[in-house]
């Protein structure tokens, strides 16, 4: 039992004197770091003086002003997610190359209503089913142009967060 003694206090001393000088800091990160400012210093990026007061301020390189170029913005569609999937129509005219999508249900009831009141409001809507995900997806709008379907999808996420871009494999 005094051999465990003297072996835990052995231990706990080697585990203090390991923290001890863990902490320290080395002179090389010092020299590292003095290193770093003397070049920032000798490329003119900022620099460290003393004032009469004996504290140090930085004094900082000067911003030299550019003219901003005129600059058109224009909307990149092709970097528009789509996603494809192999759908029939289950209630609806048809579909073309690109159709928006704003509502998804497992139950057909669920799709039909928010059809129903899309079209109350005026909109061509449109059920088709996914077999493969086994959804009933509620077409708002379809157009042959991604750009236009991209630009309707923007419109109706005002109302529809979630509206998203479907390419149909029809079937």
């Amino acid at each position: 039992m005094k051999i465990m003694k003297k072996y835990m206090l052995v231990c706990a001393g080697l585990a203090m004197a390991l923290a001890f000088t863990s902490c320290k800091s080395s002179e090389s990160a010092y020299r590292k770091m003095y290193d770093a400012a003397k070049n920032n210093q000798d490329a003119g990026l900022g620099t460290l003086t003393n004032n009469n007061q004996g504290e140090e301020t930085v004094v900082v390189a000067p911003v030299t002003e550019r003219p901003i170029s005129e600059t058109t913005v224009t909307d990149n569609y092709d970097n528009v997610s789509v996603r494809q999937e192999s759908v029939r129509v289950v209630n609806g005219s048809g579909l073309k190359n690109f159709s928006v999508v704003v509502g998804s249900f497992s139950v057909d009831a669920n799709a039909y209503g928010l059809q129903q009141k899309l079209k109350n409001a005026g909109y061509d809507a449109q059920v088709a089913y996914s077999e493969a995900r086994r959804m009933y997806r509620v077409v708002v709008a379809t157009f042959d142009s991604k750009a236009d379907a991209a630009r309707s999808r923007n419109e109706f996420r005002s109302q529809y967060p979630d509206a998203w871009l479907l390419s149909p494999e029809i079937k």
